[in-house]
């Protein structure tokens, strides 16, 4: 997004022409009289080119005019053909280079300024159909992309995109890298994974029935009787023997008349 307007030089023979450079654009033409602004950078120079990107900041039609000087003479003034409108600027392909970084794949681009987006697109090398996009605003040192499988060549592409104006660049050519190790490993990966697979389904329920028993024997202990508490004989000789002694005690049991009872009464109470 840099401009510059370049003229032929104007020969006088023994002589150092100094060249000025004036611009007009559409506030000058429709509501000031369609005067001329001179910019102070390209007043007076020698050489024939002049920086003219900070005078013509909005998206709308310029008109240039450049003339030569020596000493009192003065040139007509030699005027752009047509208007310059900096969205038709032509925008090259962003400086790129791809990078594998072991299994990352990996890019850097040319920092054109704050004005330019890029649009990077990479996908692995022969499967053009899931090609991935990322939209980077801001250069860092490197943008990581993707992560790539073993021994697999990915692709890169960029293209610079400046939304004040809403115009983007070509792509650039496309630069593959391949990551490192080899494809003939997944077999072994796959077999490494399931046997790990394997061995955690059978230790698990191990694992948890260890916890739950220890757990159970911190917090819950089992209670053990005292060998005085312990009965050395069965519980139903106990309930046989329980009967015969309450049988004996109803045996022995006699009635006793009620006069009987009084008199035992008064003989106590004397």
């Amino acid at each position: 997004m840099k401009h510059f307007l370049m003229w032929s030089p104007v020969t006088v023979q023994g002589e150092t022409l100094r060249y000025s450079v004036e611009f007009q654009g559409e506030y000058e033409r429709e509501y000031a009289n369609e005067s001329w602004i001179p910019i102070c950078e390209c007043s007076l120079i020698t050489v024939t080119v002049c920086n003219i990107t900070e005078d013509i900041s909005a998206t709308v039609a310029y008109n240039l005019r450049v003339r030569a000087d020596s000493g009192a003479r003065r040139s007509e003034w030699g005027t752009l053909k047509g208007f310059f409108i900096r969205n038709t600027t032509f925008l090259t392909p962003p400086l790129m280079k791809a990078i594998a970084d072991g299994y990352h794949l990996l890019v850097e681009l040319e920092d054109m300024g704050p004005a330019f987006q890029f649009c990077v697109l990479y996908w692995e090398k022969g499967q053009e159909s899931k090609m991935q996009q990322k939209m980077v605003k801001e250069i860092s040192s490197t943008i990581h992309l993707a992560t790539m499988e073993a021994a697999a060549e990915y692709c890169v592409k960029a293209q610079t995109y400046v939304e004040t104006i809403n115009r983007s660049s070509s792509f650039s050519q496309p630069q593959c890298v391949r990551a490192q190790g080899s494809r003939s490993m997944w077999p072994i990966n796959v077999l490494v994974s399931f046997a790990g697979f394997a061995v955690a389904t059978l230790t698990l329920p191990f694992l948890v029935w260890k916890t739950r028993k220890t757990f159970q024997a911190s917090c819950c202990p089992t209670a053990v009787l005292p060998d005085t508490l312990k009965v050395p004989e069965s519980p139903t000789q106990l309930i046989w023997c329980g009967r015969e002694e309450a049988e004996q005690c109803d045996l022995m049991v006699r009635v006793i008349p009620s006069e009987e009872v009084l008199c035992l009464w008064i003989q106590e109470t004397l």
